[in-house]
């Protein structure tokens, strides 16, 4: 059926010619009530919307010498934020001197990252920017 028929035959039913593949060889059209087609669209669309997961990005914050009990509090909300399915983002802030303390940050880090690794992947290996050592952990996919 060529354009104009198509044309032709929509307007005698009293609705609309919608393309709805233009990208195709032929154009995929369709004849439908226009008005209803958008809502309808509008409707699927939200509906995906509504289902996506929405990520957030959960900060903890160390020191180079985190003490012991620190370490497992900061540690435990780590875990939670991973089960809700947050990232979690690991930095340890190196203030005034501390920086001499590089290689304590990053083992404090990777030690983090290997008791997670029931719950999440580490996504960024610990880096050093400026005076904070970073590292982001996802959360594993659920089975």
């Amino acid at each position: 059926m060529d354009t104009d028929d198509a044309i032709a035959l929509a307007s005698r039913l009293d609705l609309d010619l919608v393309e709805i593949s233009p990208n195709a060889s032929p154009p995929v059209c369709k004849i439908v009530d226009y008005q209803k087609f958008l809502y309808e669209e509008k409707k699927r669309l939200k509906k995906i919307k509504a289902n996506t997961v929405k990520v957030e990005v959960k900060e903890i914050r160390f020191t180079p010498n985190t003490d012991d009990h620190d370490y497992d509090f900061k540690l435990k909300h780590a875990q939670k934020f991973l089960e809700q399915g947050n990232k979690v983002k690991a930095f340890v802030f190196f203030k005034g001197r501390s920086i001499i303390y590089k290689d304590q940050g990053q083992i404090l880090l990777l030690k983090m990252a290997e008791q997670l690794q029931e719950v999440g992947t580490v996504e960024q290996m610990p880096k050093l920017e400026g005076r904070r050592m970073t590292m982001i952990i996802a959360p594993k996919g659920k089975k």
